[in-house]
Protein backbone atom coordinates (compact mmCIF):
# COMPACT_ATOMS: atom_id res chain seq x y z
CA UNK A 1 0.00 0.00 0.00
CA UNK A 2 1.48 3.37 -1.24
CA UNK A 3 0.20 6.17 0.80
CA UNK A 4 1.37 10.09 -0.28
CA UNK A 5 1.28 12.37 2.58
CA UNK A 6 0.39 16.38 2.12
CA UNK A 7 0.79 19.17 4.22
CA UNK A 8 -1.98 22.01 3.67
CA UNK A 9 -3.18 20.50 0.63
CA UNK A 10 -6.94 21.89 0.56
CA UNK A 11 -9.79 19.00 0.50
CA UNK A 12 -13.51 19.73 -0.31
CA UNK A 13 -15.92 19.26 2.27
CA UNK A 14 -17.54 15.99 0.38
CA UNK A 15 -14.22 14.37 0.71
CA UNK A 16 -13.53 15.17 4.11
CA UNK A 17 -17.44 14.14 4.32
CA UNK A 18 -16.93 10.97 2.61
CA UNK A 19 -13.64 9.77 4.78
CA UNK A 20 -15.27 10.39 8.19
CA UNK A 21 -17.78 8.43 7.29
CA UNK A 22 -15.65 5.62 7.40
CA UNK A 23 -14.56 6.09 10.68
CA UNK A 24 -15.89 6.24 14.10
CA UNK A 25 -15.34 10.17 13.73
CA UNK A 26 -17.97 10.45 11.92
CA UNK A 27 -20.87 9.61 14.50
CA UNK A 28 -19.26 12.67 16.27
CA UNK A 29 -19.27 15.13 13.57
CA UNK A 30 -21.86 17.08 11.50
CA UNK A 31 -21.22 15.36 8.30
CA UNK A 32 -25.20 16.24 7.50
CA UNK A 33 -23.95 20.27 7.54
CA UNK A 34 -21.92 21.11 4.86
CA UNK A 35 -21.60 24.49 5.99
CA UNK A 36 -20.18 23.46 9.41
CA UNK A 37 -17.63 21.19 7.65
CA UNK A 38 -16.88 23.86 5.06
CA UNK A 39 -15.98 26.19 8.53
CA UNK A 40 -14.29 23.70 9.67
CA UNK A 41 -11.55 23.39 7.07
CA UNK A 42 -11.47 27.12 6.11
CA UNK A 43 -10.37 27.76 9.96
CA UNK A 44 -7.97 24.77 10.59
CA UNK A 45 -4.43 26.07 10.26
CA UNK A 46 -2.84 22.79 9.88
CA UNK A 47 -4.10 19.90 7.32
CA UNK A 48 -1.93 16.98 7.18
CA UNK A 49 -3.15 14.17 4.25
CA UNK A 50 -2.87 11.14 3.43
CA UNK A 51 -3.73 9.60 -0.32
CA UNK A 52 -3.59 5.93 -1.13
CA UNK A 53 -3.75 7.13 -5.23
CA UNK A 54 -6.74 9.98 -5.00
CA UNK A 55 -8.72 8.71 -2.35
CA UNK A 56 -8.78 10.26 0.71
CA UNK A 57 -7.73 7.70 3.45
CA UNK A 58 -6.50 10.15 6.42
CA UNK A 59 -7.18 13.68 7.79
CA UNK A 60 -5.07 15.20 10.47
CA UNK A 61 -6.97 18.63 11.05
CA UNK A 62 -5.45 21.02 13.59
CA UNK A 63 -5.68 24.55 15.15
CA UNK A 64 -2.11 25.56 16.35
CA UNK A 65 0.03 28.78 16.98
CA UNK A 66 2.53 26.80 15.99
CA UNK A 67 4.28 27.66 19.55
CA UNK A 68 2.72 26.77 22.34
CA UNK A 69 -0.27 24.54 21.61
CA UNK A 70 -1.76 22.52 18.97
CA UNK A 71 -5.74 21.23 19.07
CA UNK A 72 -5.46 18.35 17.28
CA UNK A 73 -9.25 18.45 16.44
CA UNK A 74 -9.52 15.97 13.87
CA UNK A 75 -7.66 12.53 13.30
CA UNK A 76 -9.52 10.55 11.17
CA UNK A 77 -8.11 7.21 8.91
CA UNK A 78 -10.47 5.04 6.76
CA UNK A 79 -11.13 2.11 9.17
CA UNK A 80 -10.05 -0.17 5.85
CA UNK A 81 -6.32 1.13 6.37
CA UNK A 82 -6.50 1.51 9.57
CA UNK A 83 -3.94 -0.52 12.11
CA UNK A 84 -1.22 0.73 9.04
CA UNK A 85 0.84 3.39 10.99
CA UNK A 86 -1.04 6.24 8.95
CA UNK A 87 -2.59 7.66 11.97
CA UNK A 88 0.81 7.97 13.96
CA UNK A 89 2.77 8.98 10.59
CA UNK A 90 -0.38 11.96 10.44
CA UNK A 91 0.49 12.74 13.88
CA UNK A 92 3.76 12.72 13.55
CA UNK A 93 4.06 15.39 10.97
CA UNK A 94 1.68 17.34 12.80
CA UNK A 95 4.07 17.62 15.35
CA UNK A 96 7.23 18.16 13.33
CA UNK A 97 5.47 21.23 11.94
CA UNK A 98 5.28 22.87 15.13
CA UNK A 99 7.82 24.55 17.25
CA UNK A 100 9.53 21.69 19.24
CA UNK A 101 8.24 22.94 22.66
CA UNK A 102 4.59 22.80 21.40
CA UNK A 103 2.09 20.51 22.90
CA UNK A 104 -0.11 18.79 20.39
CA UNK A 105 -3.64 18.28 22.57
CA UNK A 106 -6.46 16.10 21.63
CA UNK A 107 -9.77 15.05 22.75
CA UNK A 108 -9.61 10.85 22.09
CA UNK A 109 -12.75 9.46 20.84
CA UNK A 110 -14.17 6.79 22.98
CA UNK A 111 -12.84 4.41 20.75
CA UNK A 112 -9.65 5.42 21.00
CA UNK A 113 -9.02 6.10 24.61
CA UNK A 114 -6.26 2.98 24.70
CA UNK A 115 -4.30 3.73 21.67
CA UNK A 116 -2.81 7.63 22.28
CA UNK A 117 -0.99 6.08 25.50
CA UNK A 118 -0.04 3.17 23.67
CA UNK A 119 1.77 5.61 21.04
CA UNK A 120 3.12 8.20 23.73
CA UNK A 121 0.53 10.43 24.86
CA UNK A 122 -0.21 11.13 28.30
CA UNK A 123 -3.49 11.86 29.66
CA UNK A 124 -4.45 15.07 31.42
CA UNK A 125 -8.08 14.84 33.19
CA UNK A 126 -8.55 18.99 33.32
CA UNK A 127 -10.06 19.41 30.01
CA UNK A 128 -12.96 21.14 29.95
CA UNK A 129 -15.60 21.85 27.44
CA UNK A 130 -18.67 24.38 26.60
CA UNK A 131 -21.02 24.03 24.10
CA UNK A 132 -24.07 26.12 25.06
CA UNK A 133 -23.43 29.66 26.13
CA UNK A 134 -26.64 29.22 28.35
CA UNK A 135 -24.96 26.85 30.47
CA UNK A 136 -22.45 29.39 31.37
CA UNK A 137 -23.23 30.79 34.58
Amino acid sequence: MSIQYKVNQSITSAQFIELLSKTSLGARRPIDNTETIEAMLKHANLLITAWQGEALVGVARSVTDFAFCCYLSDLAVDESVQASGIGKTLIRMTKEALQPKCSLILLSAPQAVAYYPKIGFTQHNSAWVLTNIDDLK
